[in-house]
C-alpha cells in the first residue's frame, strides 16, 4: 500500500467518531507561563529555553513541508528571527505561543513556495533518502513521490487543515499535542482533522 493510500484509507475511518467536543479547559503549566513571561520581556536566558524547547519541533514542522535539511534549517532560523522581532517591537503572542510559533513557520512556507510562483516539487537527486523497504528501491521512489504528492496537497487546502494533518500524521503528534499547539480544545481539533482528511481525499482523488 503506498503512502497516499496508508494515510487517506485508515483516517476515512478513525474520523467519523471523533465531532463530540471537548469543553474542558488545558490546564496551563506554571513553570511554562513563568518562562513565557520572563521571554516577553526578552530575557536571553528565557528566549534561550523557549529556543531549545522548540527548535527541533519546528525544524521538523518545516521539513515535513518542504522536503529539504537545508531549506528547513534556512527558515526555522527564520522563525526565531521573527520570533525576537515581534517581542522586541512590542507584536508577540497574545494567548497560545506555540500556536502563534507555528504560525510563523506556516507562513515563511507559504512565503518560501510564494517567491517561486507555484509548489515546486523537490528533485528525486536533491531529495532526503528513504530507508529502502524490504530492500526494494522501486518501493522506495514510489514512498518518496507520494511524499511529493503530499506535500503539494497540502497546499490546496485551508492552513488550518494543512497544520492538522501535519502535526496529526506526518510528525505522529496526538490530540492532546495538537490542541496545545493550535490552542484549540481536543474537540475542536477532532473535527478540524475530520475535515482536513475529507479535503485532502478530494484533492488526492481529482
Amino acid at each position: 500500500m503506498s503512502l497516499l493510500n496508508w494515510l487517506i484509507w485508515p483516517l476515512s475511518f478513525a474520523s467519523f467518531n471523533v465531532i463530540k467536543d471537548d469543553n474542558a479547559a488545558r490546564t496551563e503549566n506554571p513553570e511554562q507561563q513563568a518562562l513565557l513571561e520572563r521571554a516577553s520581556r526578552a530575557e536571553p536566558a528565557a528566549l534561550g529555553a523557549l529556543y531549545d524547547q522548540y527548535a527541533d519541533k519546528i525544524f521538523a514542522y518545516i521539513y515535513h513541508r518542504v522536503g529539504q535539511a537545508e531549506v528547513a534549517e534556512d527558515l526555522t532560523g527564520q522563525v526565531f528571527m521573527r520570533m525576537l522581532e515581534a517581542i522586541r517591537t512590542g507584536q508577540a503572542w497574545r494567548t497560545s505561543f506555540s500556536g502563534w510559533l507555528y504560525r510563523i513557520a506556516h507562513n515563511l512556507v507559504i512565503d518560501y513556495y510564494r517567491r517561486r510562483g507555484r509548489v515546486t516539487l523537490v528533485d528525486i537527486d536533491d531529495a532526503a533518502p528513504v530507508k529502502a523497504t524490504h530492500g526494494d528501491p522501486a518501493r522506495s521512489a514510489e514512498t518518496l513521490l507520494d511524499r511529493e504528492h503530499l506535500r503539494a496537497a497540502l497546499f490546496q487546502l485551508t492552513e488550518e487543515q494543512a497544520q492538522v494533518i501535519t502535526l496529526r500524521f506526518m510528525e505522529e503528534r496526538s490530540i492532546a499535542e495538537v490542541a496545545g499547539l493550535m490552542d484549540k480544545t481536543e474537540g475542536a481539533i477532532k473535527a478540524l482533522q475530520y475535515r482536513a482528511v475529507l479535503a485532502l481525499r478530494r484533492v488526492m482523488q481529482s
